[in-house]
């Protein structure tokens, strides 16, 4: 990716997308989704889902989500001011939504006093680390369809739920293109960019007006061949895929080397690369200022531990050792 990023800065080319680059991206992701859709790249996670709501949103609706999602907890409150638009937070244990809990939410349905429910927002692979099914989302789909709404996929980190559930762009077309969803967050920087990622429409009629928009949300680069290098070497050969294998493996191997320490606990093996143990609460601060992690579940003592795309057996093997040791 550094090498197709230098690349692009070889000479001059047109601005805002209207370079050869962007076009070759275009065709990638016409090549990964089908033909029908339409992508339009950006610059960050949180502008993708911000742009894709924003497109997707109606006067008086409000957006459905669970209580883990990105949009509702990690992006301060970006959505609901750029849309204009109340989040509708659902509980999920496991960060997932059921198509029960859509249901549910029929009585609000042409009811003047309260927001309409009219998008459907999902992330894949979720925040705690969980997957949903390829018929998981289409029952979702499904739902929100015969509801009269639409539905988002947050895949900030579609590269690792793809790696995990078959690690083909077959797999990934299942829970996406397959299972009905009609706007995607594609992510690019969780997979290995510096900055890049794309709002892909597989509902084409939802971008009608997405151009206007992308630039209304401050996410049209000027310079956007260079998101677009990033991409295409991303997508080349499959090499999002591939690294996304590497980093759920490398999660994997940290959970075998630390799931028998005494103090370390797991609700359940990492489906993908994320790791969510609980720990006794005097050690996560020494541990933490070995090798810095986040808090996720203060009240359980439960942190995030992540491994990515370059992490290494041994990265792996000195953490799992210090966690040991400083637990001894």
């Amino acid at each position: 990716m550094l090498e197709a990023f230098i690349a692009a800065n070889e000479g001059h080319a047109l601005a805002y997308g209207s370079d050869r680059w962007s076009a070759e991206t275009e065709q990638r992701l016409h090549d990964l989704f089908g033909t029908q859709t339409e992508s339009f790249l950006v610059w960050n996670g949180t502008g993708a889902n911000v742009m894709a709501l924003a497109t997707m949103v109606q006067p008086g609706d409000c957006v459905v989500c669970t209580d883990w999602a990105h949009i509702a907890v990690d992006e301060a409150g970006a959505p609901e001011r750029a849309l204009g638009a109340k989040l509708l937070t659902m509980p999920a244990p496991e960060a997932k939504l059921h198509p029960e809990q859509l249901r549910s939410l029929a009585h609000l349905q042409g009811v003047q006093h309260h927001a309409q429910p009219g998008v459907v927002s999902i992330t894949q692979s979720t925040e705690l680390g969980t997957l949903y099914t390829a018929d998981e989302v289409a029952a979702i789909c499904d739902t929100a369809h015969s509801m009269g709404m639409v539905v988002h996929l947050d895949g900030a980190r579609i590269a690792n739920a793809t790696a995990a559930l078959g690690g083909s762009a077959a797999a990934m077309r299942s829970f996406t293109v397959d299972a009905g969803v009609d706007v995607v967050s594609f992510g690019g920087t969780k997979a290995g960019a510096a900055a890049a990622e794309a709002v892909v429409y597989l509902n084409p009629s939802l971008a009608r007006r997405a151009k206007y928009v992308r630039k209304q949300v401050n996410q049209l680069p000027s310079k956007m061949r260079f998101v677009a290098a990033q991409l295409n070497a991303l997508l080349e050969d499959e090499l999002w895929i591939r690294m996304a294998v590497h980093s759920n493996e490398m999660a994997q191997l940290l959970y075998r080397l630390t799931n028998d320490i005494p103090g370390v606990s797991y609700d359940a093996p990492p489906a993908v690369n994320s790791l969510f143990p609980c720990l006794p609460a005097e050690v996560i601060e020494p541990l933490r200022e070995w090798c810095f992690f986040w808090d996720w579940n203060v009240s359980r003592n439960q942190v995030r531990w992540m491994t990515a795309w370059d992490t290494t057996e041994t990265d792996v093997e000195r953490f799992a050792a210090g966690v040991r040791h400083i637990l001894a």
